[in-house]
């Protein structure tokens, strides 16, 4: 699941009964129901990224896509 500020528990293709590794991030809102501030994250794997784009994009939903970047290390997690 993707939580909002945290690191990632998953990178599993947000695509249905996909769990190939996300290698693409779709941040995107539904503005009927969603205010500006408000926008969801889908992962997707390079096989399905242009399929979730054109879904997302056929409803005319604000949409960025870019290629996901590792998180960084927990900075406590480099001290011990």
């Amino acid at each position: 699941m993707i939580g909002l500020g945290r690191p990632l528990d998953q990178t599993t293709c947000s695509r249905a009964d996909c769990r190939a590794a996300g290698r693409w991030r779709l941040d995107w809102r539904n503005p009927r129901i969603h205010s500006t501030d408000r926008v969801k994250i889908w992962l997707a794997c390079n096989e399905h990224v242009d399929y979730l784009r054109e879904f997302l994009s056929a409803r005319d939903f604000p949409l960025t896509v870019r290629a996901l970047e590792p998180c960084a290390q927990d900075s406590l997690g480099d001290q011990q």
